[in-house]
């Protein structure tokens, strides 16, 4: 089963710095048949204004990645961590017990993010963040695990949560499969392009929730880059 959400219907917001719309509920959208998908239970889309972003913040219990989709973030928490992660690249933060941090736009042009929230398989725990450059040579036709809370995803940042999160970039005409347990719960969204997945087309930015699917064959109809959570 495959659930189009096309961007146009999402929820959000328009604070003049940040526009963000919401795949599932968050802040003052509120949709009580649309809290998440399984353990996924945020993927915003946001763009930040030059010379902006989030002043410092508390979280806890959440698994927070962050995946660059143009421009840059700069990270500060209460830990001492400090980065700056550029397009194509991915953050994590484990918020565990409870972390304070800051995300801005430092550049001359706007960021374009993905921030993604999966719930945790135990709360607690030291909080951590890192962050990792995925280059895109290397994920070019062939979906590459970018975080993950499975063992044998060791390249991959690690998140506290039987899920992980995917990326690939396709020509036009390529394809790329992914065996889904049929039990688990698919989130899909291109960053940027058109794609159909087992013959449904997904636009730039639209969503695909998926159930009961065993495998997923998509293929771009133009150039695409696109995100996958694989989750509980």
């Amino acid at each position: 089963m495959i659930e189009l959400r096309p961007f146009s219907k999402l929820g959000g917001a328009d604070h003049g710095w940040l526009k963000a719309k919401h795949h599932f509920s968050f802040a003052s959208y509120y949709d009580p048949s649309n809290m998440g998908h399984g353990s996924l239970r945020v993927w915003n889309d946001d763009e930040i204004a030059p010379n902006t972003g989030f002043p410092a913040h508390p979280h806890a219990n959440m698994e927070i990645i962050t995946y660059v989709r143009e421009g840059a973030i700069s990270h500060q928490d209460s830990l001492g961590n400090k980065g700056r992660t550029e397009a194509g690249d991915v953050q994590v933060m484990s918020a565990g017990s409870g972390i304070r941090h800051s995300e801005y736009n430092l550049e001359p042009t706007t960021t374009r993010i993905f921030q993604i929230w999966i719930e945790p398989t135990t709360d607690g725990g030291q909080p951590t963040w890192g962050a990792k450059p995925f280059p895109k040579a290397d994920r070019s036709g062939k979906l590459v695990t970018l975080a993950s809370g499975f063992d044998e995803d060791d390249d991959a940042l690690p998140i506290r949560a039987q899920a992980r999160v995917l990326g690939t970039t396709l020509k036009a005409g390529e394809s790329a499969e992914y065996a889904a347990n049929k039990s688990r719960h698919i989130y899909l969204v291109p960053a940027a392009g058109s794609i159909e997945v087992n013959g449904v087309r997904v636009n730039a930015r639209d969503g695909a929730a998926i159930r009961d699917e065993a495998t997923l064959k998509i293929t771009a109809l133009e150039d695409s880059e696109l995100v996958l959570v694989d989750a509980a």
